[in-house]
């Protein structure tokens, strides 16, 4: 006998056991000589059902209230109301020169997003002018400070392809002293539309090129790639931070992001250089995250900076809160890190 027979005898004896059984005679002629006092107690016992049952419903009503009360983890995302770069808060001090810095690594996963995020937001409480473009399809970038992409009219996909200027698109006063260039599902076309555009190479360095002047730096968030959006970061760029984990595969991939540079420079953007080596994700309990750091310091030399950014839960929490660790943990290791960093930036220049 196979399986579907056992399965076949199993739902036929069940179906049998659910058919009403016939009540006998006799006990169908006691049912009818149910006395009237038995009857009214049956029907009090049910009516102290009822209200137990109405007591119970009541009480799980509250329940729900309350629950509706308490806000779920994704209503504490502080979404950011949006307004036009005309609302900007005016500036109290004269802008230095604007430094473009891409934050790039062709691997993913090393902390470029939060570094952008935080750095920038540290740099931007220490009192300068900050602008972030988020140049990663994924915008994790934008979502991680709280932007709503459902409310972006335009981003950074605009002024690609659509030569929308900067100012239609930027996000002012994000944080203290940071506006941000916001990033959106669009983008993820923008690869394939550059490709027959004329000038492709220069679109970026075009539209931000226009924003000199009126930022202390300004920092692009790259995809982990090196197509067409990331050699336009690297033909906008003054400099490169390359953020670093302290992991195992930590250089691999790092020497073609150094061939790509050197043939940019070459061609394209004759300035471009490194500007700093961040190491990210350091846990100085393991031997492997010193010997990483000390191969790190021996290859890139002066450029890494001084500062190691920790690996802490709290960094990773942050985003899902659209704030920046500085913010959200002002007094951690991980806010500390980066404010850190963000001394050791200003004081490069």
């Amino acid at each position: 006998m196979g399986w579907f027979d056992n399965l076949k005898r199993g739902r036929n004896e069940q179906q049998k056991g659910s058919q009403t059984t016939p009540v006998p005679k006799e006990d169908a002629v006691r049912a009818d000589e149910v006395s009237e006092e038995e009857f009214s107690v049956q029907e009090s016992d049910a009516s102290l059902i009822e209200n137990d049952f109405e007591i119970e419903s009541i009480s799980v009503v509250e329940r729900d209230v309350q629950e509706d009360t308490v806000k779920p983890i994704e209503e504490e995302v502080s979404l950011r109301p949006l307004k036009s770069y005309k609302e900007k808060k005016p500036v109290s001090r004269v802008v230095g020169q604007t430094k473009i810095i891409a934050i790039i690594n062709q691997k993913g996963g090393v902390g470029k997003s939060t570094t952008a995020i935080n750095l920038s937001a540290a740099i931007g409480e220490l009192g300068k002018q900050v602008l972030l473009v988020d140049l990663d399809p994924q915008g994790n970038t934008s979502s991680g400070l709280g932007i709503d992409k459902r409310q972006v009219g335009h981003c950074i996909y605009d002024a690609l392809l659509n030569d929308v200027p900067l100012e239609e698109i930027i996000i002012p006063d994000v944080c203290e002293g940071l506006d941000v260039v916001p990033a959106t599902i669009n983008l993820a076309g923008a690869e394939v539309e550059l490709v027959s555009e004329m000038a492709r190479e220069n679109r970026l360095k075009d539209a931000v090129g226009a924003m000199r002047g009126k930022y202390d730096y300004i920092f692009i968030d790259c995809p982990p790639s090196l197509g067409l959006l990331t050699v336009n970061a690297l033909v906008a760029a003054d400099k490169l931070l390359i953020p670093i984990q302290c992991e195992f595969y930590a250089l691999e991939g790092v020497t073609k992001l150094l061939d790509s540079m050197k043939r940019v420079k070459t061609r394209l953007n004759p300035t471009l250089d490194i500007y700093g080596v961040l190491l990210t994700m350091y846990d100085g309990r393991t031997t492997l995250s010193k010997q990483v750091v000390s191969e790190v310091r021996n290859f890139f030399g002066k450029m890494v900076f001084e500062t190691l950014i920790p690996r802490t839960v709290k960094l990773s929490e942050a985003p899902s809160f659209g704030q920046p660790i500085t913010q959200y943990d002002p007094a951690g290791k991980g806010a500390q890190a980066y404010s850190a960093l963000a001394k050791e930036v200003i004081k490069r220049g």
